[in-house]
């Protein structure tokens, strides 16, 4: 009796792993399946814009942190998860520092003309001066996954916890802080930190944007770019993605499973707001919106009113990260490093790039003429369009 009723729940079991499609990832004996969501095979198109390779440089790997390049003053910041900060001439990509922190970086990189800062494991804040030279390293409360922001001379992070510390950027003195709640669950992203002469606008976790004064972290205002709803806490989880854009009097957001849209960056009133889903933030200009949507949908949007302009289906899964808006065109990297150039206009396809193979992290940075993004694997790319 006792060995028939291990023989029969071995049998329920295997019937288990056999049936049920949650579990036939664990049954080294299922037939395997194609990808529920296949990524989109690259259109042939005949390219009108000239794109070429202005420099390559590697920094090393971001493993699976969202590391972003950061332009202050005619250079360019990358960092890697091994600890490595390079500075780079943003013209013709030559090295004129690389230093190694000292320990893994998980977030980074913040930088203005005398400040570089990154977050290290632990939540680590490391700042250095344009020289490389350390200046100071402080302990914030729990992770960092977004890059800092410089600003004024402060350095900003947000930890895991929704914790906000504002830095001294020459000292490493706390200034000021500010504790928001946490969500139930999130989303293990980064979403970012934008700031300008007065405020630093800071998404959140939760669908939330509050706008924090500078000079002593007073909230001047917050809105709602998603608000969690669902059955389960996985169906509320509605997160600011990506950074926050700052252009003329707005600042723009985006949030997942939430809403896409422009507030007034002085009062916080909104200027649109429309039903949307992101996972890695949106681009901007003084004329349109750009945003890839959970589905590799590429979208266009007036900026004023929040019209739709286009949509561009054809990169469909291929996990695109946040657009950048780039002379005529829209660029948006994807998943195997292609660099895809879309008409401002009207979405269409004008030329594309490849890089080394692996995912385009993070957001571009524009320097003139030129185009600067990072790759998973390490490779720092710049293309100039003609």
């Amino acid at each position: 009796m006792h060995i028939a009723a291990k023989v029969a729940s071995v049998g329920i079991a295997l019937a288990l792993l056999g049936g049920c499609s949650t579990l036939r990832s664990l049954n080294p004996f299922a037939s395997k399946s194609a990808p529920r969501n296949p990524p989109a095979a690259l259109v042939d198109f005949q390219p009108s814009m000239k794109v070429r390779s202005a420099w390559t440089a590697n920094i090393g790997s971001a493993k699976n942190a969202l590391f972003s390049p950061a332009l202050a003053d005619g250079s360019v910041y990358v960092a890697a998860a091994d600890g490595a900060i390079a500075r780079l001439d943003a013209a013709s990509g030559r090295q004129i520092w690389r230093i190694n922190a000292g320990m893994p970086l998980t977030a980074g990189v913040g930088a203005d003309a005398g400040t570089v800062a990154v977050g290290g494991a632990g939540g680590v804040v490391l700042a250095f001066n344009a020289d490389g030279k350390q200046r100071w390293k402080a302990q914030a409360s729990s992770e960092i996954l977004g890059a800092p922001a410089v600003a004024q001379g402060l350095v900003i992070v947000r930890s895991i916890d929704n914790r906000i510390v504002a830095y001294d950027a020459d000292s490493g003195v706390r200034r000021w802080q500010v504790q928001r709640n946490a969500p139930a669950l999130a989303l293990r992203s980064a979403p970012g930190i934008a700031a300008d002469s007065l405020s630093a606008y800071v998404g959140m976790p939760g669908g939330r944007m509050v706008a924090l004064a500078l000079a002593n972290g007073g909230p001047r205002w917050e809105v709602a770019v998603g608000d969690p709803r669902g059955a389960t806490e996985l169906e509320r989880i509605a997160d600011v993605s990506g950074m926050p854009v700052l252009v003329g009097r707005d600042v723009c957001a985006v949030a997942y499973q939430g809403r896409i849209g422009c507030v007034d960056a002085v009062s916080g009133a909104t200027r649109w707001a429309k039903e949307f889903s992101s996972e890695v933030g949106l681009g901007a200009d003084d004329s349109f919106v750009y945003a890839a949507d959970d589905h590799g949908n590429v979208h266009a949007f007036t900026r004023d009113t929040g019209v739709s302009v286009w949509r561009n289906t054809k990169l469909a899964n291929r996990r695109l990260a946040a657009p950048v808006s780039f002379g005529r065109a829209v660029a948006v990297g994807d998943y195997q490093g292609y660099m895809h150039f879309l008409s401002r206009e009207d979405g269409a396809f004008l030329a594309r790039s490849a890089t080394d193979g692996s995912r385009v992290i993070g957001a571009p940075v524009v320097a003139g003429s030129t185009l600067i993004f990072q790759t998973q694997a390490g490779t720092v790319a710049a293309l100039t369009a003609e």
